[in-house]
């Protein structure tokens, strides 16, 4: 269950719950590619490219998981949806 941040905090940031589960899934995906590269190249033996990863965007974060670090960054305004990238599925 979620504590922090709300539901309700989140869902005032994206339309529905659907673009929320979307957004955060998406989001929290790239938080762990970048952490698994990151560990890569520190402790890898072969370099590791991290150009084009998208760094934390939040300077602190109350969450050790990339779910929970991927709300607050919605949560905070630092990840929205793309308007200009949704596909329009009505046909």
């Amino acid at each position: 269950m979620i504590l922090f941040p709300s539901v309700d905090e989140l869902l005032k940031r994206v339309d529905s719950r659907y673009s929320l589960i979307m957004l955060a899934s998406k989001r929290a995906h790239e938080i762990d590619k970048y952490f698994r590269d990151k560990w890569d190249a520190d402790h890898g033996d072969k370099p590791v490219n991290m150009e084009g990863d998208k760094p934390l965007l939040l300077d602190h974060y109350k969450s050790a998981k990339s779910v929970g670090m991927a709300l607050e960054e919605i949560e905070a305004g630092k990840v929205t949806i793309d308007p200009d990238h949704v596909e329009d599925k009505q046909d």
